[in-house]
């Protein structure tokens, strides 16, 4: 297939370009380069396939409307992906103009794009962010998301509502994917695991919040990249059980479904870094604290909807998956010095 993907230089995007080429598909890539974190990083992931004879890539961003619809146009896509996004909780305090140019503007304009281009089937990036306040757990897609406590959790959410809307008007296929604290070789440094990885691997103190009692659904990068791709070939279509009187939010009477993608098994965050620091080989000082505006305590992702309808079977344990991370974190390091 010609599938258009968002983000290609980003942590997942780059995993599932590299994927979908592997499998033989045609890829367009798009990403902006931003500097939000280290450009470097972004080139040397795409260095791994920028140059495979069914990959083009195009350094633009998804606000500017007419670079989209040029893409579109010259590449004409059966499907499209959509990871680019402004990511981070925490940045969403600091610059919350980015987030609306990228998350909400770039949105409306890859909505746009899909509408007027006939798009099979456009899967995008939501987030677990979108549970926001709640407390139940596992998160499931049936839950009500109507209080997020940050505006990039919001900016998701209304992606999902987005969707809908396009879904509903113009029988747009969209599948929403809430991504649970993905992690692995080429993730993004601004996340924990790369950060751990810098402090212990220094022999630094480590910032622990929420005094140790997070719990995160850590999910490996291959297991996301296999759900992506289930999905991807599983075209959203109108949920002929619908009922409006009781409606579920995960499905539609248009073709629209939104799923949770993690690993349904939540760790403790102490337990993370205590692997982190096996595989550095060292321990360190961790410096609990209370936890920051904008977290929340805790992700579980109930995936029984994913499991059903495209056979997703996330299979990395933590210990695995860690392991993997150290070994790939420390060929990168040492080839960067």
């Amino acid at each position: 297939m010609r599938i258009l993907v968002t983000g290609t230089a980003g942590f997942i995007g780059s995993a599932l370009a590299q994927r979908l080429l592997a499998r033989g598909d045609e890829v367009y890539g798009i990403d902006n380069h931003n500097d939000y974190y280290d450009p470097s990083l972004k080139e040397a992931r795409l260095a791994r396939f920028a140059d495979h004879p069914h990959y083009t890539h195009l350094r633009a961003d998804l606000a500017d409307a007419e670079a989209v619809n040029r893409a579109f146009a010259a590449f004409q896509p059966q499907r499209v992906v959509n990871l680019a996004a402004q990511a981070g909780v925490r940045y969403s305090l600091k610059n919350p103009q980015a987030y609306v140019q990228s998350n909400l503007v770039g949105f409306v304009n890859i909505l746009e794009a899909c509408r007027h281009g006939k798009i099979e089937h456009l899967v995008y990036a939501s987030s677990s962010s979108v549970y926001g306040a709640n407390r139940k757990m596992p998160f499931a897609i049936e839950d009500a998301v109507d209080h997020p406590v940050s505006l990039y959790a919001a900016s998701k959410k209304a992606n999902e509502l987005m969707a809908h809307t396009y879904s509903h008007l113009y029988d747009l296929p969209t599948t929403g994917l809430r991504f649970f604290t993905v992690y692995g070789p080429w993730g993004r440094p601004d996340m924990s695991p790369m950060l751990f990885a810098d402090r212990i691997s220094r022999g630094e103190a480590i910032d622990v919040f929420n005094y140790g009692n997070h719990s995160r659904d850590f999910t490996y990068i291959d297991d996301i990249v296999e759900g992506v791709i289930r999905t991807l070939d599983h075209v959203a279509k109108p949920d002929e059980g619908y009922d409006a009187l009781h409606p579920n939010p995960g499905t539609s009477s248009a073709p629209y479904r939104v799923y949770n993608i993690g690993n349904d098994q939540p760790v403790q965050l102490l337990r993370f870094i205590e692997l982190m620091e096996q595989n550095l080989g060292r321990t360190v000082d961790k410096r609990l604290l209370p936890m920051q505006p904008g977290d929340v305590p805790d992700t579980w992702a109930d995936v029984s909807a994913l499991r059903r309808d495209v056979g997703y079977a996330p299979n990395t344990t933590i210990e695995e998956g860690v392991a993997r991370f150290v070994a790939w974190y420390k060929e990168y390091v040492q080839r960067g010095e």
